[in-house]
């Protein structure tokens, strides 16, 4: 399985601020990817996100990969997906 790196953003900005990223973004622009916890209204909260990276940041292609139900964890194979697919994965809830 590929790596993954979870940032909680309810972490002390302390800890935040020292996060630092040696990547740059590169004139093809960045693989989205998009991992719906399948809860009600959150493909409208995902939606409303990638929309506001769009207009920030140069995204070549969205994945968008549903879980079957949000009381279980994604499969192997969809986070394999998503780690091949896409430079970055954003995931929320709602209801």
């Amino acid at each position: 399985m590929g790596k993954i790196f979870l940032v909680a953003p309810d972490a002390p900005l302390e800890d935040v601020a020292q996060l630092k990223s040696s990547r740059t973004l590169g004139a093809q622009g960045i693989r989205l990817g998009v991992l719906d916890n399948s809860k009600a209204n959150a493909d409208h909260l995902l939606n409303l996100i990638v929309e506001g990276v769009k207009k920030e940041f140069n995204v070549s292609s969205v994945v968008v990969k549903r879980k079957p139900t949000s009381s279980r964890p994604a499969t192997d194979q969809v986070l394999d997906e998503l780690a091949k697919e896409a430079d970055l994965v954003i995931s929320a809830m709602a209801d």
